[in-house]
């Protein structure tokens, strides 16, 4: 085959490949997934419905505090990978990958809804971005902060020859004030237990169901998604 045709070929095939990445990406499906709800103010929500809200996250429960920033949220995720190399080829082996995520509320024009997340059996998919990213390798000394944090992982930062591994942490959380949109389907339910701030016996909520899962993202193109569908 002459070099005409293979090096189309192989520009199409990058192409092709690169778009299918973009396409089947966690960013891009969540993103995809939200399209399916309608954004709806809190009063207007209607039961089974599928709705979406953008508002402020506030905590139902005593909130986490992310591992390295210290930041009180109510969702966070977090790696720690360490650059290998393998013969000719390097890779990011994944050493820590941790989630946890609880119930929380969103705040918009004075009401709230309530998102009750669950890990087992996962009822949700969640896009977050990035928050922080610290890293540690040649000539790059861990700060105390890292340090500190490795230790509790049981991580060393140094090779047995005493030099720094290349390390780096990303951490993804979803704080208590940040601005959140969330999808689901729309339920009213009645309070059995009193919940403090709250003085109604109803509470809007947004859950799962068969064909729906909870989609929460706290990217901004998902706020722009509710201007567009007004």
């Amino acid at each position: 085959m002459s070099s005409e045709i293979i090096i189309p070929l192989i520009i199409c095939a990058t192409i092709t490949i690169a778009f299918l990445v973009y396409y089947f990406g966690k960013k891009q499906v969540i993103l995809r997934h939200l399209k399916k709800f309608k954004f709806k103010e809190i009063l207007q929500f209607r039961t089974n419905e599928p709705t979406k809200i953008t508002g402020k996250v506030l905590h139902v429960h005593e909130p986490f505090i992310a591992p390295f920033s210290k930041r009180k949220c109510v969702a966070y995720e977090i790696k720690i990978r360490q650059k290998k190399s393998g013969g000719k080829n390097s890779y990011w082996k994944t050493l820590v990958e941790k989630e946890d995520i609880q119930d929380f509320f969103i705040e918009r024009k004075g009401e709230v809804v309530m998102i009750k997340p669950s890990k087992s059996p996962k009822n949700y998919k969640s896009y977050l971005v990035e928050d922080k990213t610290v890293s540690s390798g040649f000539l790059n000394d861990p700060t105390p902060e890292f340090q500190e944090l490795l230790e509790e992982f049981n991580i060393k930062s140094e090779n047995l020859l005493g030099f720094n591994k290349r390390l780096r942490y990303s951490e993804r959380i979803l704080e208590v004030g940040e601005t959140v949109t969330v999808g689901g389907i729309a339920k009213w339910k009645v309070l059995d237990t009193e919940i403090l701030g709250y003085n109604y016996s109803k509470i809007a909520t947004l859950e799962s169901d068969l064909k729906h899962k909870i989609i929460i993202t706290d990217l901004p193109i998902a706020r722009d998604q509710k201007q567009r569908n007004l």
